[in-house]
């Protein structure tokens, strides 16, 4: 039986990169005794304020998130400065995303980690 625990990061004044890895590993499950690289036994993760997170050096200009829609003209870029703009929790998920093992298992780790903007959320203490 998977026991899962719920686990709160509030982002405001942390580097985007070191948040990131914190919140991949546990929602792989890597720290857990009972690990499996088969099994999806990793954990909640619930984090705060994506608002505020913070970059290193100039990347809050100069990073650019690639996407192609597959149809000519579809390549599309936007800087971190747009994405937070936009929607700012898209830039820990996609972060995290990158940092999960590419296989049947990652959108459903994917879907246990739960961005809020604000401070405020629907995931009280458990």
């Amino acid at each position: 039986m998977i026991t899962r625990q719920w686990h709160y990061f509030d982002a405001k004044d942390q580097i985007l990169g070191r948040l990131s890895t914190q919140i991949a590993i546990l929602l792989i499950g890597k720290g857990k005794v009972d690990f499996a690289p088969n099994l999806d036994g990793g954990d909640y993760v619930v984090v705060t304020n994506s608002d505020h997170v913070k970059l290193t050096g100039k990347k809050e200009l100069n990073k650019l998130y690639y996407s192609h829609s597959n149809y000519p003209g579809g390549f599309k870029t936007i800087s971190v400065h747009e994405q937070r703009a936009k929607d700012s929790r898209r830039l820990i998920i996609h972060a995290v995303s990158k940092m999960l093992p590419k296989n049947k298992l990652r959108a459903d780790r994917l879907q246990r980690l739960k961005v809020f903007p604000g401070s405020e959320h629907p995931y009280g203490k458990k």
